[in-house]
């Protein structure tokens, strides 16, 4: 069921499907919350699935010319407090997982677990915050031209030729995220902070979801940053990107669901 709730006198959607215990699920950079149309169908089975909009992002409000991790976490908590959930597990995606961290370290009584997928608890390099301020230069040139590809290439090239269906879906969703959601998301991903020592300081579980083909993050420095997890879950997807949900679903889920257990 799709929902709504307020945040900065504007609007934050999501879906909340199911029942039991919270999950709660957010989305990639250009992504929204039925990307995880199959996780929640899956998840929703055992538990109840919160997946949300972030700011800028699709049918959720922009929030200012940047939006800040930090503010997307908040945006986040809006969300729990409207449906009055106490704990709940954070599955995080790529620009999810940043926002997942952040929320961590803002509201750490609210988590039970953390799954970062295809994502990292460190700042950006300045290689990659150059490269940041250049795509939001193309953006403001031209969206649809940055847009066109980006997903495409985000997929294992192995991987391109069997997957057009879910690339074609995970590109209609980037397609529908406006010029100043994509400026303001870029520029919250290129300021972030790091946020490496909350992975060595909590108690809970966190699972990481690694894919060797993965373009954005290389495994071996994923595969480093988590060694100082005193609780952690490690699934190396060795044929995908960095989409293993889509790459690699029936698989991705199986482990998910093994991750909730040890999180409830």
């Amino acid at each position: 069921m799709i929902k709504t709730a307020q945040f900065k006198k504007d609007k934050v959607t999501f879906s909340d499907t199911g029942k039991g215990r919270a999950v709660v699920l957010l989305h990639g950079f250009l992504g929204s919350h039925e990307i995880w149309k199959d996780t929640i169908a899956d998840l929703s089975k055992s538990y109840r699935v919160i997946a949300i909009d972030l700011p800028g992002h699709g049918n959720t409000a922009n929030f200012g010319y940047a939006h800040s991790m930090e503010l997307m976490a908040k945006c986040v908590k809006s969300v729990i407090d409207f449906l009055k959930i106490k704990k709940h597990v954070l599955i995080g995606h790529s620009m999810g997982g940043y926002v997942s961290l952040a929320f961590a370290d803002l509201f750490p009584d609210h988590v039970k677990g953390l799954c970062l997928y295809h994502s990292s608890a460190y700042p950006d390099s300045k290689e990659k915050k150059q490269e940041r301020t250049r795509a939001i230069n193309v953006v403001k040139a031209n969206k649809t031209l940055y847009t066109k590809n980006l997903i495409k290439n985000l997929f294992a090239q192995k991987n391109v030729k069997y997957l057009k269906n879910e690339i074609a879906f995970a590109t209609k969703i980037a397609k529908q995220t406006n010029r100043q959601g994509i400026i303001a998301a870029l520029l919250g991903m290129r300021d972030r902070p790091s946020r490496d020592l909350i992975l060595g300081l909590v108690e809970y579980p966190i699972m990481t979801v690694i894919g060797e083909l993965d373009n954005v993050f290389s495994p071996q420095v994923l595969l480093e940053q988590f060694q100082v997890i005193k609780n952690k879950t490690i699934l190396y997807l060795e044929h995908d990107g960095h989409f293993g949900f889509l790459e690699s679903p029936k698989q991705s889920n199986k482990e998910l669901r093994k991750f909730l257990r040890k999180c409830f």
